[in-house]
């Protein structure tokens, strides 16, 4: 009781009872209550809480298997492509065995078809072969051909050999373009599908020929699989989008004008 009345002698004539500056920011407490005042943030006092200074930016939480599977599902609701690096333990050891060299291959394009062996009886490429395929492969938008690259011809030929001889319907092939950094700018990709046949066996039997520098894609809305060949590491992909085969990055350079056929 005597301890009470004090305090409340002391607060009735103008002071502050003890302890008071424990509750001050920073641990600083005004000599007279009646006139001190706070220090400014100017000040650089420690504790002060002020709002102009910044925010620490909050640590990004670490993604989990539950995220990318939702990742994954939103993709597919928005369109979206998902891709990903194949890891070297991934990889086939050993080269496979070499196909036989046969292919049968139509582009959807041009209504143009090729059936040949891409290998001559010594095992050396078929010059004749390649530039048939050549010209079925040719820039639907340009008409321009271009040498396609064996790497990816003997995949198509395993394709072919894997699947019973069926044919492969090529929907792009060289592309004469824009965006010179497309695999199919070089004659290194195919966009193929075989009627019957759903496209993701086709995808993982090339998954299965992969010793490195393999591009597989999946397009499950147009039902193909793209294929190329490239430098390490091999990559893989889904892509959700609906192809835009006339997107403005495919058209040919600014200015081509393409040669009229001759009468």
């Amino acid at each position: 009781m005597l301890r009470l009345y004090l305090t409340l002698l002391a607060m009735a004539a103008g002071t502050e009872p003890a302890g008071a500056e424990a509750s001050a920011p920073g641990g600083l407490a005004p000599k007279d209550s009646a006139t001190a005042s706070w220090p400014s943030p100017q000040t650089g006092a420690p504790g002060w809480p002020s709002s102009t200074a910044p925010k620490a930016a909050a640590r990004p939480a670490r993604q989990t298997g539950s995220d990318r599977r939702l990742g994954k599902r939103a993709g597919k609701r928005r369109g979206r492509m998902i891709g990903w690096p194949v890891p070297e333990k991934d990889l086939l050891s050993n080269k496979p065995a070499p196909p036989s060299g046969n292919l049968h291959i139509r582009s959807l394009g041009y209504k143009t078809e090729a059936k040949v062996n891409i290998y001559n009886t010594d095992g050396s490429y078929n010059v004749e072969a390649l530039a048939e395929i050549s010209h079925v492969f040719k820039c639907r938008r340009s008409g321009l051909e271009h040498d396609i690259d064996t790497r990816l011809l003997t995949i198509l030929s395993h394709i072919y050999d894997r699947f019973g001889g069926k044919r492969l319907d090529l929907l792009s092939g060289y592309r004469f373009q824009r965006r010179t950094t497309s695999h199919h700018f070089h004659g290194t990709a195919a966009d193929i599908r075989i009627p019957g046949v759903d496209a993701r066996r086709i995808r993982t039997f090339v998954h299965s020929l992969d010793t490195g520098g393999i591009g597989v894609g999946w397009y499950p809305r147009v039902g193909f699989i793209h294929v190329d060949v490239r430098p390490t590491p091999s990559y893989r992909w889904i892509d959700y989008s609906r192809s835009n085969p006339d997107a403005r990055d495919r058209q040919p350079p600014p200015g081509f004008k393409r040669k009229q056929p001759e009468s």
